[in-house]
């Protein structure tokens, strides 16, 4: 990981080169490619992760044990999820604010934090018991 650290700041170091040469006329072009770059790397991050867990998931059936309780349901997924929303929350609010001005910033913000809301409450059971829908340990 710390290879690909290295290589990441070498683009923002070349970013800021290109900005100070070029000037500020350019820089909304500049940072738009750096954070690509970002988002690039976060996807390549993320998918890889994904492939990770499901080839593991695959391998768990395979061998004809049981699956954990709440795979899904992880710190890693979550922060992910939380990270990719507020990248895109950079465009998105932009186009927000071009179309409707402040209210536009305000139905976008509320959308992405309705979005994060549901994504974070998910996995929670609503007066139904914790065990709702699981089969007991004596099924198979």
């Amino acid at each position: 990981m710390e290879a690909r650290d290295a290589e990441l700041k070498k683009e923002l170091d070349a970013t800021l080169h290109a900005r100070r040469e070029l000037g500020e006329e350019y820089e909304s072009a500049l940072v738009d490619s750096f954070l690509g770059k970002v988002e690039q790397r976060l996807d390549g991050t993320i998918d890889r992760r994904l492939r990770r867990h499901m080839a593991e998931q695959q391998m768990v059936v395979a061998r004809g044990s049981r699956a954990p309780n709440n795979p899904v349901d992880s710190w890693g997924e979550r922060f992910g999820f939380g990270v990719v929303s507020l990248i895109l929350a950079i465009p998105l609010s932009a186009i927000g604010v071009v179309n409707a001005d402040l209210p536009g910033l305000f139905v976008t913000w509320g959308g992405i934090v309705g979005v994060n809301a549901v994504h974070s409450m998910r996995g929670l059971s609503f007066g139904r018991g914790k065990d709702h829908g699981r089969k007991s340990e004596w099924d198979d």
